[in-house]
């Protein structure tokens, strides 16, 4: 830091800078017209006579009439004409004097007292102090040879001393008087050169952004110019070739040429290599600031990125196909038939040279429907890996655009090809796995119906001649494998349904989820938690209990979500410390790691809790679209008392389920003295019909003899038993009718641990589909008649349990 030498007294004319600041070291001319100019020097030479040395002066900035602080002590060098003649005298800026009180002195001008200002700097320099040195001549060097003043940048590199460079910035005509005052003020030479630093650095980058503008500017005004200049030459090139060959010949533009080549060298189908020629055409006729050219070209480019020639060969090694489907997928036999049934069929036509037919290929279009996470979208992928094909997916979930399906006119701004088409370009090939996710999740409104669009790709009687709106050629979709996803098939048109090769997924067993888990589920979730497969292994019991008890569905995304949460949780206990690896987790390890299940069977329960514990509650069994679930209905009767009568039904049900509740009232007060059951209390008292889960809308006729059921146990005062579920429509004479959905209600009952489940007779064949051991597991009753429904599930009025009744088939 610098330090302030002893201050002694001067006494000095002012000289007043309006409009200039002047620091040590500077050399100014100054014009003697101006009256406190020449007042000033006058003074300064006439007290110079009786002292030696040249007459001195206070130069002092004047800003608004407000002098400044501090001034700088000038000598008079020289007294003269300057260049246009006018009287003007040369003074040189020696050091800077902090100005006292005003005094008295010789002539008209401005006496003050003033005190010199001390500067001093350590030698040698400190490093810090040298580095700013050298940004500073950095700086000011690049900004000398910015302007050209070549001359002056050796000189600036000659200056050593700290105080001298910092004052040499005075000369910079782009600072302001302000900032100028501001270095005379700062006495520290080292902190007045780092604001000279940081002056010169700003304006620098001030001059770089404006110049970068301006070149911006400047170059885009060029471009436009020269732009504008060869599109006329072009436009005169053109009307002389035109009156040269005649108004209908073809002009030679290169872009041109260069699409009818990459056309002529495609491989093309005969008619889309007539329909891009045609297009070529037009490209050639078309003016450059004509919208069209542009929709040609994206046309062109789109076509030939099309895969018209393109197909994969099948891998038709049924049985390597086989086991890649076994090997991915668990159960889900009735999906793996199909794919190993089509690649039979494919393999014995091409080796008899059956491959195309009346221009159709052997394509296949399945629907995949089931409840959520049984598989279905990733078996698509597996399809397409046993068959050696590309595989792509379009989701047409929440798809309302039937442009979406079929592409847009060309007309439009921004249209594009449909996704079909965008999936055909994709997978690169013209035999691809195209998966259709979600397409009962298709809708429609006022831009169309996607699904009525598809219609025709899933057609296998016109898929061969699929046209897009956008394309406008024809496409074959006939060697395409569609595979269409589905929770509902009810949500899917009936016209498209009848077009697919429906397949359903009804669900897994609990040994097919302790396989799919073990062998698929659990490695995944290990890799994704960090763990090593030995580091922690679940056992069967563990991984049966978690399929069984803390999950009820009928897909395994909960299972694996409840799997991964495990993982998290060891391994979150060994990162703390407080559990040690490798370990093996067992089915008595899940509640202290993960909670209680939350899925207790009904007969696992105490029985006094179970809800067949009172009189008038059955169990029925029901298809959602997360596959079958066990339903419950409770009865009650009023008061005699309330005067309430007629019938009551709650838990939102549809119209088919009232009509089921009247038909069953109406069996009972029919036949009630043949059942022994006290009727007339049902002509007396209301009766009301429950099934809880009140908020999720239910509908259909097999709760017939559920309801039926409930009522005669109401009736009766006997329990009907715990193990015992049913489905089953019910007539007024009391016949059981067939229903539909027994594959997924007994799944769903096996699920529930229900041991002995009551359909009717007519659905006896249905049980082919359920799987073995699941059958083994339940004991399934086919009745035909009503009574034999009562007579199986009621218990005996003098027991409260359940005991088993033999029943004959």
């Amino acid at each position: 830091m610098a330090a302030e030498s002893p201050a002694f007294t001067l006494t000095l004319p002012v000289l007043p800078l309006d409009d200039e600041v002047v620091l040590p070291g500077m050399v100014v001319p100054l014009d003697l017209s101006d009256a406190e100019v020449r007042a000033a020097v006058e003074a300064a030479q006439a007290a110079a006579r009786s002292e030696p040395g040249k007459p001195k002066v206070l130069l002092v900035p004047r800003i608004d009439g407000t002098y400044a602080k501090t001034g700088v002590l000038g000598t008079v060098e020289q007294v003269g004409r300057l260049a246009d003649g006018d009287p003007g005298a040369l003074i040189r800026g020696r050091s800077r004097v902090r100005i006292g009180a005003g005094t008295t002195g010789p002539g008209a001008a401005l006496w003050v007292e003033g005190a010199r200002v001390g500067e001093s700097v350590p030698e040698p320099l400190p490093g810090q102090v040298a580095e700013l040195v050298k940004e500073y001549k950095a700086l000011a060097t690049t900004w000398l040879k910015k302007r050209g003043a070549w001359q002056v940048v050796d000189r600036v590199q000659a200056i050593d001393d700290v105080s001298a460079l910092a004052d040499n910035s005075g000369y910079s005509p782009f600072l302001t008087i302000e900032q100028k005052v501001e270095l005379l003020e700062t006495a520290d030479p080292v902190a007045r050169l780092k604001l000279a630093t940081q002056q010169l650095r700003d304006h620098l980058a001030e001059q770089e952004v404006a110049e970068t503008i301006a070149k911006d500017v400047q170059e885009g005004v060029d471009k436009q110019q020269r732009e504008f200049l060869l599109r006329r030459q072009l436009e005169a090139v053109r009307k002389e070739l035109r009156e040269l060959n005649g108004e209908n010949s073809k002009d030679s533009a290169e872009e041109s040429d260069d699409y009818r080549a990459r056309v002529e060298a495609a491989d093309l189908p005969e008619k889309v290599r007539e329909a891009a020629l045609k297009e070529v055409d037009k490209l050639e006729r078309a003016s450059d600031q004509s919208p069209e050219g542009s929709w040609i070209r994206t046309w062109l480019d789109t076509v030939l990125e099309m895969p018209w020639n393109e197909r994969t060969e099948d891998a038709y090694d049924i049985q390597g196909a086989k086991a890649v489907l076994d090997a991915e997928h668990a159960g889900l036999e009735d999906v793996k038939e199909r794919i190993t049934e089509y690649l039979a069929v494919r393999k014995r036509r091409t080796d008899r040279g059956l491959g195309v037919i009346g221009g159709r290929r052997g394509g296949a279009v399945l629907a995949l429907v089931g409840p959520p996470g049984v598989g279905k979208t990733s078996l698509g992928e597996s399809v397409a890996h046993a068959m050696g094909r590309k595989f792509v997916r379009v989701a047409l979930g929440g798809v309302r655009d039937e442009a979406e399906i079929r592409g847009h006119r060309r007309t439009y701004v921004g249209a594009l090809p449909g996704r079909i088409v965008r999936a055909v370009k994709e997978a690169g090939s013209m035999n691809p796995v195209v998966l259709l996710d979600e397409i009962d999740k298709v809708g429609s409104d006022f831009r169309g119906d996607p699904a009525a669009a598809l219609l025709e790709v899933l057609d296998p009687a016109q898929n061969h001649t699929f046209r897009d709106h956008y394309l406008e050629v024809e496409l074959d979709l006939s060697d395409v494998v569609f595979l269409a996803t589905a929770n509902v098939l009810e949500a899917i048109p009936e016209a498209l349904a009848d077009r697919m090769e429906i397949v359903r997924l009804d669900g897994y067993t609990e040994d097919e989820k302790v396989v799919i888990a073990r062998d698929h589920l659990l490695p995944r979730q290990l890799e994704r938690a960090g763990l090593d497969k030995d580091e922690v292994t679940l056992d069967e019991s563990a991984l049966r209990k978690l399929a069984g008890e803390y999950t009820r569905e009928a897909g395994v995304r909960t299972l694996e979500r409840s799997i991964a949460r495990l993982l998290r949780k060891i391994a979150a206990q060994h990162e703390l410390g407080e559990r040690e690896l490798p370990f093996t987790v067992t089915d008595g390890d899940l509640r202290a790691l993960i909670g209680r299940p939350h899925h207790v069977p009904e007969s696992a329960q105490d029985p006094a809790e179970r809800r067949t514990a009172v009189p008038g509650v059955a169990t029925g069994l029901a298809v959602t679209g997360a596959g079958g679930d066990v339903l419950y209905v409770e009865a009650s009767l009023a008061d005699p008392e309330t005067g309430a009568s007629g019938l009551t039904l709650t838990g939102q049900l549809g119209d088919v389920m009232k009509e089921s509740a009247q038909i069953a009232l109406s069996f009972l007060r029919s036949h009630g003295a043949e059942l022994e059951l006290p009727v007339a209390d049902l002509k007396d008292r209301g009766v009301h019909i429950h099934f809880p889960a009140g908020a999720v809308p239910k509908d259909g006729p097999s709760a017939g003899i559920t309801m039926t059921t409930a009522l005669a146990s109401l009736l009766s005062g006997r329990l009907v038993r715990t193990d015992v579920a049913m489905t089953g429509e019910v007539s007024l004479t009391g016949r059981v009718l067939p229903i539909g959905g027994v594959k997924q209600k007994l799944l769903a009952a096996h699920r529930a641990g229900v041991t002995t489940v009551i359909i009717p007779k007519r659905n006896e064949p249905d049980l082919d589909d359920v799987p073995a051991e699941v059958l083994d597991k339940l004991d399934v009753h086919a009745v035909t008649d009503v009574r034999q429904v009562l007579e199986l599930a009621l218990a005996p009025a003098t027991s409260e349990a359940a005991p088993e009744v033999p029943v004959a088939a």
